[in-house]
C-alpha cells in the first residue's frame, strides 16, 4: 500500500543536486521562448521560481514544474504572442481547477488501461533521446565531458557507495564553460510585473490554437503518469485530482502577471529522482535558484551561458530512469506502440490510438480499472 504520511523535507546535496535534474529540459524551452515571442523571461522564471516553493511545501515530495510543452513548442514556431499565451493559460487554469473537483480522473482511473499511460511515459523517454541528440549536435564536447561525469559519479556510487552529486557538477561545469566563453551576465533588478489582461480575440485564438493541443498532452503526462510515477519512486500516492488542482491554481495566479502556462511531468520528475531529489527539499532549492535568476539576471544571456552539451548529458540519463518505469505495463504491444507514435507523431495521437488498442477485445493484458492511475 502506499505511505500516506509525506517525508519531512530536507535540505541536503543529493536534494540540491536532483533539483537540477530537469533543468534540461526547462531553461532551454524558456530561453527558445523568449527569444521568438514577446513573454518575458522574468517573470516566466519568477513564478517558477514562486510555485517550485509553494509546490514543494504542499506536496512535500520533488513534483516538479515544467512550461506547457505544447504551448511552448507553438509559440517557438512563431506567431503567437503574448496575449494569447495568457488567455491559454487562463482557460486551462479554469479547466483543470474544475476538473480536480469533480469526479473526471476517478473515472479516468477506471477507463484508462495501465499500459496507456506506461506508453505515453516510453514516449516522453524517447523524445528526450531525441532532443539530447540535438544538444550533441550543438556542442559535442560539453556532451562528452557531461557523460563522463555522470558515469564517474556511477561508479563511484557503485564500488564507494559515495552520493549522487553529478548533475550539481554537470551544471556546474556547463556554467563555468559559458563564463568563460562569455563573462559574467550583467546584474539587473526585476521590475514590478504588470498586469496583462487578453482580449476577446486573444481567447478564441487560444482555444484552437493553444489550448486543445495542450489539454490531452497534460492529462496524460503532467497528472497520469506523474501519478504514476509518483507510486514507482516513493510509494507515495499522489492523486491525479491533486496534481489538476494545482496546475490549475498556479495557471490562474500566474499567467496574468506575465508567467507562462505550467504544468507538471512524468520526466521532469524523473529527472529530479534520478539525480538524487528524495523530498520537497528538492524544489525549494530549484525555486531559490530560479528567483535568484529572476529578480537579479533578467536577460536570456544568463540562461543562455550554459553550455548546451551538459544539458543534452542530463537528458540522456533522465530518458534511461524514464524509460526503466514504462516497461513495467501489462501489454507491452500496447505502450511500444504508443511510444512509437509519441514520438513520430504526438503524444495526443499516440493516446488516442493507445485507448482504441487498448479496448481491443484479447489485444490488452489487462483492462482499465484494474489498477487505476
Amino acid at each position: 500500500m502506499p505511505q500516506e504520511i509525506p517525508p519531512p523535507l530536507r535540505f541536503s546535496l543529493p536534494e540540491l543536486a536532483g533539483s537540477l535534474g530537469d533543468f534540461g529540459t526547462i531553461i532551454p524551452l524558456v530561453l527558445a521562448v523568449s527569444i521568438v515571442s514577446d513573454v518575458n523571461p522574468r517573470y516566466m522564471l519568477f513564478f517558477f521560481g514562486i510555485w517550485f516553493i509553494l509546490t514543494g511545501l504542499w506536496y512535500r515530495l520533488p513534483i516538479p514544474l515544467e512550461p506547457m510543452k505544447a504551448i511552448a513548442v507553438i509559440v517557438i514556431a512563431g506567431g503567437v504572442m503574448e496575449g494569447e499565451v495568457a488567455a491559454a493559460g487562463l482557460i486551462l487554469g479554469v479547466i483543470f481547477l474544475l476538473l480536480g473537483y469533480g469526479r473526471f480522473y476517478d473515472l479516468i482511473g477506471r477507463w484508462v488501461p495501465r499500459s496507456v499511460v506506461r506508453g505515453i511515459q516510453l514516449g516522453l523517454a524517447l523524445l528526450l533521446f531525441r532532443a539530447s541528440a540535438g544538444f550533441v549536435l550543438q556542442d559535442p564536447v560539453f556532451f562528452v565531458i557531461g557523460i563522463a561525469i555522470i558515469l564517474a559519479f556511477l561508479v563511484a556510487g557503485h564500488y564507494r557507495g559515495f552520493p549522487d552529486l553529478s548533475a550539481l557538477c554537470v551544471i556546474g561545469a556547463g556554467l563555468a564553460g559559458g563564463l568563460i566563453l562569455y563573462g559574467i551576465p550583467p546584474l539587473s533588478i526585476i521590475p514590478p510585473p504588470r498586469l496583462v489582461i487578453p482580449l476577446a480575440a486573444d481567447f478564441s485564438g487560444a482555444l484552437s490554437s493553444l489550448v486543445l493541443p495542450q489539454v490531452f498532452l497534460t492529462i496524460a503526462n503532467a497528472i497520469l503518469a506523474t501519478s504514476l510515477l509518483s507510486k514507482d519512486l516513493f510509494g507515495q500516492d499522489v492523486p491525479p485530482k491533486k496534481l489538476s488542482t494545482s496546475i490549475g491554481l498556479m495557471n490562474l495566479v500566474s499567467v496574468p502577471f506575465g508567467g507562462f502556462p505550467m504544468c507538471h511531468g512524468a520526466g521532469g520528475l524523473a529527472g529530479q529522482y534520478r539525480y538524487g531529489a528524495r523530498t520537497g527539499g528538492a524544489n525549494l532549492y530549484a525555486g531559490a535558484i530560479f528567483l535568484i535568476l529572476a529578480l537579479f539576471f533578467t536577460s536570456p544571456q544568463v540562461l543562455s551561458i550554459i553550455a548546451v552539451g551538459v544539458l543534452g548529458a542530463l537528458l540522456v540519463f533522465v530518458g534511461i530512469e524514464m524509460g526503466r518505469h514504462s516497461i513495467k505495463t501489462d501489454s507491452l504491444a500496447i505502450t511500444l506502440v504508443i511510444g512509437v507514435l509519441a514520438v513520430v507523431s504526438s503524444i495526443t495521437l499516440a493516446f488516442i490510438v493507445g485507448m482504441i488498442l487498448a479496448w481491443i477485445p484479447g489485444l490488452a493484458g489487462k483492462k482499465a480499472g484494474t489498477e487505476p492511475c
